[in-house]
């Protein structure tokens, strides 16, 4: 963190653009969030560094592993830091040839010095390439050997590649050799300036592309419509920490997942995307008096949706229709497939909350919602339980929820208003989970807290009230991209 905020450029930098948007105190937060390495948003590598090798077990005097297979030992020496695996063609005659014969796997942590020792190890493997982590290379003169080495990617077949830069300045724009990797099935980017694909040929074509991640990437929208465009089998797209205005556009027959953290958008459209199952974004970050808009248009197989912050950074438009409070429910303004959404309401806030019940009649099949109290510095007016009855039946809390998180739970007013409409409305609901904001200070706050809501009527006999304090305070599981696009758990937003 001090190699970055001590640059003489770090502060004008900030408030430059801070000016620019409106808030430099924003920006301050947002630069420490988003341009200083963020662990949960890349890949774990295939490695371990504590990993070792016997090829006699103790207490044993044969030699067991030697007997194994080709593909066996291959797999053995691709898990093993480059550096050892490459000191195996010591062991005996055996394995003189099976690290060069076997997919190279190089991360550069396991290398000093980095540089100079990737060089080496590219120079003297034929390959084909597995993986290939390049995050640790701080040298000088990284940016004029990357180009070198991503040529060399290219031709002898990278599979997998992380390559994050981390010295300043963090806008250097990325050598667009790799553009020409049509072998990569998985690709981390961050923090680069992406290269124009304004003259690139048009057979240009990730066509075995499977999974994208763009961390901290300065790019156009064009860009990126470029690179989904020439992406056919691609199912998973991670977006983190872009700073400037982008409008993602989803036009893709192959994407089921999208993730997207701590992103300044100006639009995420879903266009067409009739695989896509999850679309997933935490913690958006929108200066004062600007928002995204979230437009659902086809895609018929979106099971899970959120956050939707419903405090005026996004906009939820349905077809081509803006959902606001008071707009009348139609089919052209459902998403029936939608089975897990989550919300952020400040409660205290009268127009926020007047906007739930629009909303959830958007989603009328949801079974989990998850509900995160927004905190408001000042109270606009809060509805009460006669506004929330008189807002109508709304339908997917009448019969179909099951399972409530109430997360960041505080005990005001405005989310007590909402408690007991919901569990006076829910007819099959058979779980809630309220989860505090923070930890109680007394046993008396939390048996204040039951005492409140067990009092509550409930229409389900089946309904159950939990209370507990969030195990993971900083939301690792929406944060994190492993978890968010992996399909499991089934519900990432179940951090509780």
């Amino acid at each position: 963190m001090e190699y970055f905020t001590s640059s003489p450029l770090f502060m004008p930098l900030v408030k430059l653009v801070g000016e620019y948007l409106g808030s430099e105190d924003w920006m301050h937060q947002l630069f420490h969030r988003t341009y200083l390495p963020a662990h949960y948003a890349l890949p774990d590598p295939p490695v371990s560094a504590a990993a070792c090798l016997f090829a006699l077990p103790p207490h044993d005097d044969v030699d067991r592993v030697s007997r194994l297979p080709d593909t066996l030992l291959h797999n053995i020496v691709s898990r093993l830091p480059v550096k050892d695996a490459a000191r195996t063609s010591a062991l005996s005659r055996r394995w003189c040839g099976v690290w060069r014969s076997a997919p190279l796997v190089l991360v550069d942590a396991d290398l000093f010095p980095a540089t100079s020792a990737v060089s080496s190890v590219l120079a003297a493997h034929p390959g084909p390439i597995r993986c290939v982590h390049l995050n640790g290379c701080y040298m000088d003169e990284f940016p004029a050997l990357l180009t070198g080495w991503l040529q060399i990617l290219a031709d002898k077949g990278i599979q997998e590649l992380v390559l994050v830069n981390r010295r300043w300045p963090l806008d250097v724009t990325l050598p667009d050799t790799f553009l020409g990797m049509a072998t990569l099935t998985r690709l981390y980017l961050g923090p680069w300036k992406f290269p124009d694909t304004a003259g690139l040929p048009s057979a240009t074509c990730f066509r075995n592309l499977c999974e994208l991640g763009l961390c901290n990437v300065i790019m156009e929208s064009r860009d990126l419509d470029f690179v989904l465009d020439r992406s056919p089998v691609l199912e998973t797209l991670c977006l983190e920490g872009n700073l400037f205005r982008l409008c993602l556009r989803l036009v893709s027959q192959s994407l089921r997942c999208v993730q997207i953290i701590v992103c300044f958008l100006e639009e995420i459209f879903v266009v067409n995307a009739p695989r896509l199952e999850r679309l997933i974004q935490s913690e958006g970050c929108t200066p004062n008096g600007t928002c995204t808009k979230v437009k659902i248009g086809h895609a018929p197989k979106l099971h899970l949706l959120g956050y939707l912050e419903l405090d005026q950074r996004h906009i939820l438009e349905v077809g081509n229709t803006i959902i606001k409070a008071g707009t009348g429910v139609s089919p052209s303004t459902m998403v029936p497939s939608v089975g897990i959404l989550a919300l952020e309401v400040r409660f205290e806030v009268r127009n926020d909350s007047k906007m739930v019940p629009d909303v959830l009649r958007c989603f009328p099949n949801v079974e989990t919602l998850h509900i995160k109290s927004g905190k408001t510095d000042q109270s606009t007016g809060k509805l009460n339980l006669k506004s929330w009855h008189e807002s109508g039946t709304i339908e997917c809390i009448r019969s179909r929820i099951k399972l409530l998180v109430f997360h960041d739970f505080r005990g005001g007013r405005g989310e007590l208003a909402f408690l007991k409409f919901f569990f006076e409305s829910a007819l099959v609901l058979q779980e809630a989970v309220i989860v505090f904001a923070a930890a109680p200070s007394s046993i008396e706050e939390v048996q204040s807290k039951l005492d409140i809501l067990g009092s509550m009527k409930r229409a389900s006999e089946t309904s159950i009230v939990l209370l507990t304090t969030r195990s993971d305070p900083q939301g690792g599981y929406i944060w994190s991209f492993k978890i968010g696009s992996g399909f499991s758990p089934a519900d990432p937003f179940e951090n509780y």
